[in-house]
């Protein structure tokens, strides 16, 4: 080999200092030519200021090296470590071992006594796999088949190979389809490939309808299946292709899954069935039969469909959409003022991307109006108070498939600033202002016969009340009567109805008088916000009321103080739009509650600021849905 000194002494045979190369050399440079095998990182004149320094790198250097390991490899030279897979052995260098696996060098840097063997046994990696181990660290290469890639990246994930091991989950992505996506997401979690492993979830997900089909789904064990089925992101066309895929698997081993099944159909969102398909097929199943608890999940469905004005007292995981479904539940705003303009818009405010869209706008400008949503996901708006400010008797119904308003039958008094309710799938009208008095009386709509009739009248003439419907009752809070009290102040009176027998009783009164609060219902309480409250003005104050004990308690204060907000409940959270913050200020902000926390905070913004606005959740289809300009 033609070393250093070598060249020192032909530069000295030609009287050449020894640290100067010949003017020849200095003045050639390295070549460019693609087939070249030099380079130079340093592409400064040798005549400049770097004169004195070349720095020389030969591209092949690193292959020929590992070439060089792989000979003295195959003809045992130089080997230090023997190592022993099921009986066979492979000669091999510690320093390859090491450098290419974290596993071996661990190994070799350790005080454990295979540290100083000269034979270390392995165990858990297949013969043929640790040939082409050994291949990989001595030539940077190794071939993936179908028939060796599971074997080899459980080897590569052992040894902590993770060029090879990543190679390995590469071609098992490429490679997925409906028939090997939930082998592979298995075995891919066994070897924690958290990304492979994610991404044929997602692909089984993604593809259910044809991934059910076949055998790997009929041999998923109950805990795994129970993942894929309470998944929202489950792609399915209706939720009775989730029942009768979960059948299906049943069916195949009925004996040792029937303790598991009522885990498994706890995940099927049975309220989302047709009650047809829920009676005949699911009812009827035997194992359903034969399960008290599967029993129960039916009967829950059945409420759900008797009962579709509560649906939203009902509600849990089962009666949430899944994201694949061709409708999405917004929060609708409907009309309000802004700066005294009273406004016809109808827009809707998607909680999960914090977007609005428009809706079918209202057939004329009125504020001060009720809103409610009914069961069947249909909007009723009642009353309301028209620019000339004269009160309204008109009646109208939103039909989101639609997208359109069409009238219904008039009131029988003229209202607004009323509280409106949906219960036992009537519409309750309560209160108000006819233009010259306020409203004792109280009328109810029915759906069916189109109709309204009067009902048992309040103790009391009110204005802005709180209006809600819980468990079969109605619940009136929060109300203004200028001809009782003096200087406007609220009321904490606090009343129900009783539809049962046309009854209404006092209840225990609010921590603090206010009007012009906004109602909803979360968790089995009642929850008040915001308001007028005379001593304070607008407030930002929130109470709750607990129905069995009968008693009211603060809760966590809104960020601001709002008059007349919209409200509505979404997943568990209260979301309140809009109000007033005085008499010259509107809020456009949007509020967020979050019951685990007992804590407030703002997560959105309106497309304009406004109050006497109403609020409600509703089922929208996607494709009616216009982008707000």
């Amino acid at each position: 080999m033609l070393g250093l000194g070598h060249v020192a002494m032909n530069a000295a045979e030609k009287n050449v200092p020894s640290n100067r190369l010949p003017y020849n050399s200095r003045q050639r440079q390295p070549s460019t030519d693609s087939d070249s095998s030099t380079t130079s990182d340093n592409n400064r004149s040798m005549d400049g200021p770097g004169a004195n320094e070349y720095k020389f790198t030969e591209n092949t250097h690193s292959n020929e090296i590992l070439q060089g390991l792989n000979d003295l490899r195959k003809n045992g030279q130089f080997c230090d470590v023997t190592l022993s897979v099921d009986g066979v052995k492979f000669l091999a260098h510690r320093n390859v071992l090491s450098s290419f696996s974290p596993y071996f060098k661990a190994m070799f840097l350790s005080k454990l006594a295979e540290s100083k063997q000269n034979v270390v046994q392995l165990k858990g990696v297949e013969v043929d796999m640790m040939s082409l181990l050994l291949d990989y660290a001595y030539t940077s290469s190794i071939v993936i088949t179908r028939s060796n890639v599971q074997a080899l990246l459980s080897a590569a994930n052992l040894l902590q190979v993770l060029p090879v091991r990543d190679a390995a989950c590469l071609f098992l992505e490429r490679h997925m389809d409906a028939s090997n996506c939930l082998g592979i997401h298995c075995f891919a979690e066994q070897h924690a490939c958290t990304d492979l492993q994610n991404k044929a979830k997602d692909y089984a997900l993604q593809n259910f309808l044809e991934v059910c089909h076949h055998e790997e789904f009929l041999g998923l064990l109950p805990a795994k299946l129970v993942e894929l089925t309470s998944s929202d992101n489950l792609q399915v066309d209706k939720e009775e292709s989730v029942f009768q895929a979960v059948a299906r698997w049943y069916n195949d081993k009925p004996e040792i899954r029937r303790p598991d099944f009522y885990k498994v159909l706890e995940t099927v969102r049975l309220p989302l069935l047709s009650p047809y398909f829920l009676h005949d097929c699911v009812e009827n199943m035997p194992v359903v039969k034969q399960n008290p608890d599967c029993c129960q999940l039916v009967e829950e469905a059945k409420l759900y469909h008797l009962l579709p004005d509560r649906r939203a007292e009902l509600s849990t995981s089962r009666t949430k959409q899944r994201n694949s479904a061709d409708t999405i539940e917004v929060i609708v705003a409907v009309g309000g003022e802004d700066d005294k303009v009273v406004l016809r818009s109808v827009e809707y405010y998607c909680t999960k991307t914090n977007t609005w869209r428009t809706l079918a706008c209202l057939p004329f400008a009125v504020s001060k109006h009720g809103l409610v949503a009914s069961g069947k996901n249909t909007l009723y708006l009642a009353g309301g108070e028209f620019p000339d400010g004269s009160a309204s008797r008109t009646v109208w119904r939103y039909d989101p498939v639609l997208d359109f308003w069409q009238e219904m039958a008039s009131m029988i008094v003229p209202r607004s600033e009323l509280g409106l309710a949906m219960l036992d799938g009537c519409v309750y009208a309560v209160g108000g202002w006819d233009g010259a008095y306020r409203l004792e009386s109280v009328e109810r709509y029915d759906p069916s016969t189109n109709s309204w009739s009067m009902i048992e009248p309040m103790k009391m003439a009110i204005t802005s009340p709180a209006v809600i419907a819980h468990d079969g009752m109605l619940y009136v809070t929060g109300w203004y009567s200028g001809a009782v009290l003096e200087d406007g102040d609220g009321i904490e009176l606090v009343q129900r109805y009783n539809p049962r027998t046309d009854t209404w009783n006092e209840l225990s009164p609010m921590l603090i008088p206010r009007s012009g609060a906004a109602t909803c219902v979360l968790n089995g309480q009642i929850f008040v916000v915001g308001g007028w409250h005379a001593s304070t003005e607008n407030t930002n104050r929130v109470e709750c009321y607990n129905v069995q004990s009968d008693t009211w308690e603060f809760k966590a204060p809104m960020c601001e103080r709002r008059y007349r907000p919209g409200i509505a409940v979404m997943e568990g959270k209260i979301y309140v739009l809009g109000g007033e913050e005085g008499w010259d200020r509107y809020h456009d902000t949007i509020e967020c509650y979050e019951p685990e926390t007992d804590s407030w905070k703002i997560t959105g913004e309106m497309p304009t600021s406004r109050s006497w606005l109403s609020c409600v959740p509703l089922q929208v289809k996607k494709s009616l849905c216009r982008e707000k300009s």
